[in-house]
């Protein structure tokens, strides 16, 4: 059994390592199912559930205070790709169909939880409204939300199952879509030419090769402005539920990854490497709370995610309709919202490769918003 802080940290480091290794040197199939970070939670909280993490508040506090300065750094190098710039470029339409999709989620999850909450606990309002976080930008938000209302893991650990597998048939319906787009943009009447546009005005810059520079300079950087920015957020005032100090953090960090974004530091080589290794040590330390004894109560959150995208399905395609919005905009802001920056732009891709950075774009835009939108569907669904 395992008591002991450092033995802890390099149990979940050592086994994020393999699960990364297998992924990117060895491509196994199992891989484009299951997400590498899926794996990590599902081994972390199977060494929990059968009692290698002893019950030692060295462990507790260790993890708690790495999570506590690693998220803050994480997101803000998660938002060093994001560009206003290449976002204003975009054009109203794709923007306005982008922020609809947000507007369904926030209808959808709303909806939902009023007619299903009795299905689920006092608390369940906090993992739904992490699961939330990350059906409107991604897992970071997630983990984001999390930290903020402090759900519960047990909780959290349903919607991360709900958040894979509902993910993952989404995402199978999405690259189907494509096979019926031309019959969906006739039936809508939609416009496309507008796509040409833009098809090509949006060129990825490649990044240069990472070194010891880069590395240190965003490891350096990114944590010391996470604690400055904890340090900021203690001296800001709550303000309801879910504006307490680690939102503030959120915030500032938020708001500050999105301004270098627009500087020569934003394209600082690494800053998307240096962020996932923070975002499996984040993960691997929440999952080490996780008990799935406790797994039987997970078809509740299953149902309720499985009707919230039903819905924003629906609610998407009478807004395509009225609007008339072509499938390529609607597949590829919806999968930007449920899945991130590593699926959105491949939907893209699979309608035509050359509005690939549509897809990143909706992505990166949802990695800004997804935090904020997040706890917005938790306070309201800890009212309702």
């Amino acid at each position: 059994m395992i008591t002991s802080g450092y033995a802890f940290v390099g149990v979940l480091l050592g086994l994020a390592a393999l699960i990364v290794w297998f992924e990117k040197r060895k491509a196994w199939k199992l891989f484009k199912y299951v997400p590498g970070f899926v794996l990590l939670y599902i081994g972390a909280a199977l060494l929990n559930t059968f009692g290698a993490f002893g019950d030692s508040k060295e462990i507790e506090n260790v993890g708690g205070s790495i999570r506590d300065l690693l998220l803050p750094a994480m997101i803000l190098l998660f938002l060093f790709k994001c560009d206003l710039r290449k976002i204003v470029k975009l054009g109203p339409k794709l923007l306005i169909t982008f922020f609809m999709t947000t507007v369904s989620m926030i209808v959808a999850f709303t909806a939902v939880f009023f007619v299903f909450q009795g299905l689920v606990g006092d608390e369940a309002w906090k993992g739904v409204g992490a699961l939330s976080a990350s059906w409107t930008g991604g897992s970071a938000n997630m983990v984001a939300v999390q930290g903020i209302l402090h759900a519960p893991q047990d909780i959290f650990g349903y919607v991360l199952i709900v958040d894979t597998l509902m993910y993952s048939i989404w995402l199978l319906i999405m690259f189907g879509s494509v096979a019926w787009s031309d019959k969906f943009n006739r039936w809508t009447k939609a416009d496309v030419t507008y796509l040409n546009a833009h098809t090509g005005s949006e060129a990825g810059e490649a990044d240069k090769p990472m070194d010891l520079a880069s590395l240190l300079s965003l490891i350096g950087f990114s944590i010391m402005i996470s604690a400055a920015a904890t340090w900021i957020g203690t001296m800001l005032p709550d303000i309801g539920i879910v504006i307490n100090s680690t939102t503030w953090t959120i915030l500032i960090v938020s708001v500050l990854g999105l301004v270098l974004a627009t500087t020569p530091i934003g394209k600082t080589a690494g800053s998307a490497d240096v962020a996932q290794i923070m975002l499996y040590m984040i993960i691997g330390i929440i999952a080490s709370g996780s008990d799935f004894t406790s797994i039987a109560d997970a078809p509740a959150y299953l149902l309720i995610g499985a009707l919230v995208l039903v819905v924003h399905a629906g609610l998407m395609t009478i807004y395509a309709k009225l609007t008339k919005t072509e499938l390529f905009s609607l597949a590829v802001a919806s999968t930007a919202h449920v899945g991130g920056v590593a699926s959105a732009p491949v939907v893209a891709g699979a309608f035509n490769r050359q509005l690939v950075p549509v897809g990143v774009l909706f992505a990166l835009i949802g990695a800004f918003m997804g935090t904020i939108v997040g706890l917005l569907i938790a306070q309201i669904l800890a009212v309702i």
